[in-house]
């Protein structure tokens, strides 16, 4: 089973020529909204990619918050641990692309009411071998006490540390994988002080040139760079997020971690030829057949 626990927001996405100065105004167009926000994305793609998904977050009392729960339900993954906060919005990401490329600004509403009691009702069922992921579009202390009661029960947890944000850096150790981008992995002091801290596995995303795999085992560190199906992007919103989908669902299915890249990068090599978050993650059929 893969716990993921995270933020849901409701994008409003839109693309134009080139991102306006101060007092500019751009025409755009393709205004769409779409069912987002990381931990959503990543249990939407690891639903659709054949995995067994439960999610837990917080939405607000308002029809954002009850599309987002019926669009992850309509997935295939388990919505009964996503709480419904009176008196606030769910959250919200204004998405802007230009050139294939997106800009995004949040407005965390309820994801900012992620609780430690959340957190406790959502694994209290968990197993050894299970798989925890998370990301930090919520509460840091909340994530962190998150990893740190998922790895009391025997979990597998992965994190995917973004937005980027120092303040998780003490619950590292309590994290078995990490899945950064480049300048995430800089912040964080590079993949010797990620060792340090106590992780044994590094899969940096790298754009379009593919993803490196870092591991730390008894005999010394591997590390081997894979490039990634080449496409023309139309948008790279969820690409990051399909690709953590994708990487827990083979590894819930016992397939090493080099396998499970390699599928969660195809998968989201098709998502960057979409618009849209969750309506671009591809399901399972399409990703093996791509």
């Amino acid at each position: 089973m893969i716990y993921i626990a995270g933020s849901l927001n409701m994008d409003l996405r839109i693309e134009a020529p080139y991102m306006p100065v101060a007092g500019e105004t751009v025409t755009g167009g393709n205004f769409m909204t779409n069912g987002g926000g990381k931990g959503a994305n990543q249990a939407c793609a690891a639903a659709k990619l054949g995995g067994r998904v439960k999610m837990c977050g917080v939405v607000g009392d308002d029809a954002f918050g009850k599309a987002l729960i019926s669009s992850l339900k309509s997935a295939g993954a388990d919505v009964s641990h996503i709480r419904t906060a009176q008196g606030v919005s769910t959250g919200i990401a204004m998405i802007v692309i230009t050139e294939g490329n997106n800009r995004i600004i949040l407005d965390k509403g309820a994801n900012a009411l992620l609780s430690e009691s959340d957190i406790d009702e959502f694994l209290s069922e968990a197993k050894p071998g299970d798989i925890f992921l998370t990301q930090l579009e919520n509460p840091v202390e909340t994530v962190g006490y998150g990893l740190r009661q998922a790895k009391a029960k025997g979990m597998y947890t992965v994190l995917n540390p973004a937005p980027a944000n120092l303040e998780i850096v003490p619950y590292f150790t309590y994290v078995d994988l990490i899945t950064p981008n480049e300048s995430e992995l800089a912040l964080f002091g590079g993949k010797d002080e990620l060792y340090k801290r106590g992780i044994r596995q590094i899969v940096t995303t790298l754009g379009s040139k593919g993803y490196e795999i870092s591991q730390k085992q008894a005999d010394g560190i591997t590390e081997h760079t894979y490039p990634c199906i080449k496409v023309k992007a139309v948008d790279t919103t969820a690409a990051g997020d399909t690709l953590c989908g994708g990487v827990c669902v083979f590894l819930s299915e016992g397939k090493s971690l080099e396998e499970a890249c390699a599928f969660g990068s195809k998968a989201a090599s098709i998502a960057c030829t979409r618009p849209g978050a969750q309506q671009s993650v591809p399901t399972r059929e399409e990703t093996e057949n791509f």
